[in-house]
């Protein structure tokens, strides 16, 4: 088991990671301070829920807590208004009040979904983050909580930590293995922008990462945490340094939305991000190779890098400008200068980005 801490001063919560994590749920919830007085409720989705619901209902029971669940459809469409609308109908039929917590247990989806919900419930509740997913090692610790509107993703949000992070990395072994794969985009992001030695670790233990190899898997959701948690912890609400952590997500996002939630899972779309981002900073001066030992990187965890022809460009970039990383005519974007280090440039310009999208479908055609 590993813990560690994502310092906010009186805020600070710890990232607790290890197997069989679920079955002592109450003494971690108990340890960060969620009372048993009132009811907790659990957000789940309907993949998840079979799995792990009744072990976690079981073990918050035991433990002296007043449990209620609900269940939403898997995937990216219930991040919105109407599933939220439901949620909150329930927990207030549930009796849910200033002291009770939302806890959500699942994929990035999930977390963010019941994170915005904790977050306006009552002017907001407490909050514990279960993932059961890799790509949630990253959307479950910093507090960003979010419903999409239908014309841009996690736009409609609040910035809301949890109390708790507990990583039962034991629910990994059912994840699909393309889960496993858009899980690892995260992974490998968070070196790319702030430790080049962990992304070359990831490249280098690509194999054992995708087999989830115990001991291999544990380091890398550590150190993607940890890392994370160093960002966050020096700024919060995303003012500056924050920012870097978007790598790979404004054209992802956009991806996203275009091409129809379910066509790429997120972090398959984030992928596809980070290799037009190293493209766009190699062409702006930065290391040379930059764009090519990325693409190895990204390949050797068998994501995506390309783009397929039929996603319309212009469409794209409606949805890139309507993005919050769009100001004032330029796009905010975050561009590699080298393998772990990126910079925040206010300054790209949307023929730049235009291009480089195209040169990415000529890329998938080729190869």
């Amino acid at each position: 088991m590993r813990t560690l801490t994502v310092e906010l001063g009186e805020r600070s919560y710890p990232i607790v990671i290890g197997g069989g994590l679920l079955d002592r749920a109450a003494e971690y919830l108990r340890e960060a301070g969620v009372p048993d007085k009132s009811p907790l409720m659990i957000v789940t989705d309907d993949n998840v829920a079979p799995l792990y619901l009744g072990k976690l209902e079981s073990a918050l029971t035991a433990g002296g807590y007043r449990v209620v669940s609900a269940v939403v459809p898997a995937g990216e469409p219930s991040k919105s208004l109407t599933v939220y609308n439901d949620l909150i109908t329930q927990a207030i039929e549930a009796g849910l009040d200033r002291s009770s917590s939302i806890l959500a247990l699942g994929g990035g989806v999930v977390g963010d979904l019941a994170g915005y919900v904790a977050g306006t419930y009552m002017r907001g509740i407490r909050f514990v983050q279960v993932p059961t997913t890799i790509l949630a090692h990253d959307s479950s610790v910093g507090g960003k909580v979010a419903v999409n509107h239908p014309l841009a993703k996690n736009m409609i949000g609040v910035f809301h930590q949890p109390e708790l992070v507990l990583y039962d990395v034991d629910t990994l072994s059912t994840l699909p293995p393309r889960e496993v794969r858009a899980g690892l985009a995260e992974m490998v992001k968070h070196g790319l922008i702030w430790d080049r030695g962990f992304a070359e670790w990831c490249e280098d233990h690509a194999e054992n990462l995708l087999a989830l190899e115990h001991e291999a898997l544990i380091y890398g959701l550590e150190r993607g945490c940890a890392i994370k948690a160093q960002i966050v912890s020096r700024d919060e609400r995303e003012n500056d340094l924050r920012a870097i952590l978007n790598l790979g997500h404004t054209l992802g996002h956009a991806i996203e939305a275009v091409a129809g939630y379910g066509r790429f899972l997120h972090g398959e779309a984030i992928a596809v991000g980070m290799a037009a981002a190293a493209l766009l900073g190699e062409e702006r001066g930065g290391e040379t190779g930059l764009y090519g030992q990325t693409m190895l990187m990204l390949r050797a965890l068998e994501l995506p890098v390309t783009l397929p022809e039929d996603i319309d460009t212009e469409a794209l970039m409606a949805a890139m400008q309507r993005d919050k990383k769009f100001r004032e005519g330029k796009m905010v974007y975050i561009v590699p200068t080298e393998l772990g280090r990126v910079e925040i440039a206010n300054d790209v310009e949307a023929d730049d980005v235009r291009d480089i999208i195209e040169r990415l479908k000529e890329k998938g055609e080729s190869s």
